[in-house]
């Protein structure tokens, strides 16, 4: 479940697989690499809308939870 800053929450299915597969492949959390997490949750049916400003949001949420996905897997406390 993501969650936007304006208390939105999205459920998106495939969301911890597609962590592990970037983690997998050693993908730091960059502008870049959100971008292919969102590539990656299109490909499992998931609704993204193409907007300019939405896509800048779930980047932005995006890196955020992949940044506590990396940290649970380093052992980092919050």
């Amino acid at each position: 479940m993501l969650k936007f800053p304006d208390d939105t929450q999205v459920r998106l299915n495939g969301l911890e697989d597609v962590f592990a597969e970037v983690y997998g492949e050693g993908m730091k959390p960059t502008d870049k690499t959100a971008e292919e997490i969102i590539r990656r949750l299109e490909e499992k049916k998931n609704y993204i809308p193409d907007s300019e400003r939405v896509r800048r949001e779930y980047t932005y949420v995006l890196l955020r939870e992949y940044r506590r996905y990396l940290d649970d897997r380093s052992g980092k406390m919050r």
